[in-house]
């Protein structure tokens, strides 16, 4: 039962970063709103099961680097609230990882999308 308690309380704390993501970082909403529209296209084109698994990781993997590069900013601004060079260079580098997955992502979802779109015209 002890086992059962503390996976629940776990949940809570998922729950707890989710909502204070969706919430306080606009970078997040942004990228849930994209996901959003691509989720609809999916519907829209009625894309195969695969494709919507290849999407449904593509979303996450965006999400979850997004999350983590918010961490990231927020422990720096806890550790060194006034500017400092290095603290930059860290920010800098996480928000740079957001780009190493939203690019191939762009690029994979692009590959997926394509055949839908050229049938249309």
């Amino acid at each position: 039962m002890e086992f059962i308690r503390k996976r629940l309380k776990s949940l809570q704390y998922v729950f707890q970063g989710l909502f204070y993501l969706i919430k306080n970082e606009p970078p997040v909403m942004v990228h849930i709103v994209i996901s959003l529209v691509w989720v609809i296209l999916g519907f829209c084109f009625g894309i195969t099961t695969n494709e919507w698994i290849v999407q449904l990781l593509c979303i996450a993997i965006v999400l979850s680097v997004e999350g983590l590069n918010t961490a990231v900013e927020k422990l720096c601004d806890f550790i060194h609230p006034d500017h400092h060079k290095t603290i930059g260079i860290i920010k800098d580098v996480a928000a740079g990882s957001v780009g190493f997955a939203v690019i191939p992502v762009t690029i994979v979802l692009g590959i997926i999308y394509y055949p839908y779109v050229t049938e249309l015209f």
